[in-house]
Formats: structure tokens, sequence, C-alpha cells
């Protein structure tokens, strides 16, 4: 069982060490962050606090049973019916239904506490793991494009409110 908070200032160590640990693991399937994220971390974070403040964006991470950042779920976007998600776990908790139970919760809260009515998201293609978060969490398949030079695929989710 894994736990979905929203992105909170306390959050920096764990997340920071988080992205360090499992740099090269993602840099596997996604473009490296690169140093620059790593050297200016605490002003970044300070600065995606004020993002969600504002109720521009919304982030959020993801927890194990003994309270561990294994992860994290964020709505990128600003406009209001389409937000990007994006999403990563570590790859110790990779292939254990991680990165899907945290995505739905993340579409729910994005109903039901954000408003929202429509969610986006890519990937490339040759990354099954992310395409099958995905396709578990009612994404449609809703055209291509080329993600760093890797064809890629465009999904939505259409959400409904309670």
């Amino acid at each position: 069982m894994v736990t979905v908070e929203r992105l909170r200032a306390d959050h920096a160590p764990a997340l920071l060490a988080f992205e360090r640990e499992n740099r090269a693991w993602f840099a596997r399937s996604i473009p490296d962050r690169g140093d620059a994220y790593f050297a200016g971390f605490d002003e970044r974070h300070r600065l995606l606090l004020a993002e969600q403040e504002a109720g521009l964006r919304h982030f959020h991470v993801v927890l194990d049973d003994e309270g561990e950042l294994v992860g994290r779920v964020n709505l990128v976007c600003a406009e209001k019916n389409g937000p990007e998600l994006g999403y990563r776990v570590a790859e110790r908790v990779a292939g254990r239904g991680v990165a899907t139970a945290a995505v739905a919760e993340v579409c729910r809260l994005a109903a039901d506490a954000y408003g929202l009515t429509e969610l986006r998201a890519v990937t490339t293609v040759d990354n099954r793991a992310s395409r099958a978060v995905l396709e578990r969490n009612a994404f449609e398949t809703v055209g291509t494009l080329t993600l760093t030079g890797r064809p890629g695929l465009r999904y939505r989710r259409l959400l409904t409110r309670p």
C-alpha cells in the first residue's frame, strides 16, 4: 500500500535523496535532469511550492508503508482542462504496482480536490512500464510525438467529478 501526499517544504531532503539515488535508473527511460537540477534543488523546491500554493501546479510524493519516499506524481501544466501528468518511482519498487496506485490516487485528487476535468500524459513507445501504468488508469492513446528523438505516444484521460 502507498500513500500520496501533497508536496511540502519538509519533503525536500527525502525528495533530493530519492532523485539522486535513482538518477541513473531514471536516465535509462527519460531525459536526465542534469547537474544544475541537483545544484539548485533547494531554490527549485521553494519555487515549486510557490507555484503549488498559487494553484498553478500540483506536486505529490509517494510514500511506502514505512513512510519512505519512493516516488512522485505531478500535474505540471497550468491549463485547467489539460494538465500533464508526470510520475516516477524508485527502482527498488518498480513493477510492484506503486506507480499504478499512485497515479490512480492523483487522478482521484485531480477530479475531487482540484476540480480538473482532463489529464494528459506522454511516454516513449519503448517505455512499456509507463504505458501500462497509464492504460491501467484509463488513459487513452490520442496521438503520437517524438520525445528526445524517440517515438512516443500522447495520452488523455477524462475525469468525472463526484
